[in-house]
């Protein structure tokens, strides 16, 4: 039987005008360039759900299925948790018409924009939650794209027993090289397949490594060359993917992350109480043990508190051994 996730240790507390007012706990694995530990804190090797960090093994499935997207930002769309800003939903809708599909197509859910100014303006012109805002709507429209490729149903796709998603095991259990030991069902209604942070980790390293044209490579590529529409101004992602060169950054729900290097190495990070705050600055430390230095990385180190309208503390990171 599979071992559940046994939790981690305590990584990040938060400090505001002097006081810690909260701890937050997780796991954290450091892989190297050649695939060893460089470091492993809390529980590595019991499986949890990636959520979102999933999306970039999700569109070497797809492209494995015979997704064929001639612009590697569709590609990156496909692999995004897009902010909805206006040219996230642009180049969504074209991923769609270009298909013949329709926004009807679309299973994941109603919902506004992640950004806040991108919100406001949907609500301010009239709009309404719509699945094209979702910031899974890229990796839907990616789906629905390799169903046609493959000539398989539409109908369903999202569901665990279409053969999209069949074949979408097979790549992650081909990647980490083993049995996926959960399936869940994901904030957007498509699967989402349980990894460990190791397993995790060595799979973005997997993609930044892999030989240039095949589909682990062309994901981390477009991905890497887009990394404003992976997610959307401000974002970790896109701020850790623009200020460092060849660095790939998918971040998933409930506090997980997943960053690799290529010749540096990879991580994969865990929060147990789901804390996304906590997230980025455990991400910045682990990368530092790889011996990554960026002013990115200074500036998102620390989490900055406000109290009533100025900073009042912070929220950092305590050890990773």
């Amino acid at each position: 039987m599979t071992r559940p996730y046994q939790g981690g240790r305590l990584l990040v507390e938060v400090v505001r005008s002097g006081f810690v007012e909260c701890l937050h706990h997780g796991s954290v694995v450091v892989l190297g360039a050649d695939g060893r530990d460089v470091s492993v804190t809390g529980d590595g090797d019991a499986p949890i759900f990636p959520r979102s960090s999933n999306k970039p093994l999700q569109a070497v499935a797809m492209l494995r299925a015979g997704l064929r997207l001639d612009d590697t930002a569709d590609l990156a769309m496909a692999s995004a948790s897009h902010y909805g800003e206006p040219r996230h939903v642009a180049r969504v809708r074209a991923m769609l018409a270009a298909g013949g599909l329709s926004e009807a197509d679309l299973a994941c859910p109603a919902d506004l924009p992640l950004l806040e100014h991108a919100r406001r303006a949907v609500l301010a012109s009239g709009g309404a939650p719509a699945p094209i805002y979702m910031n899974c709507s890229g990796k839907h429209t990616g789906m629905l794209l390799t169903c046609q490729a493959a000539g398989w149903p539409l109908e369903g796709y999202q569901h665990a027993d279409h053969p999209l998603q069949k074949a979408t095991r097979e790549t992650f259990e081909d990647l980490v090289g083993g049995p996926v030991a959960a399936t869940g069902v994901d904030g957007c209604g498509a699967p989402v397949f349980s990894l460990t942070l190791r397993q995790l980790a060595a799979a973005f390293l997997t993609l930044v490594s892999a030989e240039p044209g095949t589909p682990e490579r062309r994901v981390a590529d477009a991905m890497r060359a887009h990394p404003d529409l992976v997610a959307g101004t401000g974002a970790d992602d896109t701020l850790l993917m623009s200020g460092i060169p060849g660095l790939l950054s998918k971040g998933g729900a409930e506090g997980v992350s997943a960053v690799a290097v290529p010749g540096v190495g990879a991580v994969a990070a865990k929060i147990d109480d789901g804390a996304m705050r906590a997230r980025t600055p455990v991400t910045v430390a682990a990368l530092r043990r790889l011996g990554l230095d960026a002013p990115v990385l200074e500036n998102l180190a620390e989490q900055v508190l406000l109290g009533g309208g100025r900073p009042v503390g912070k929220v950092r990171v305590l050890s990773l051994s």
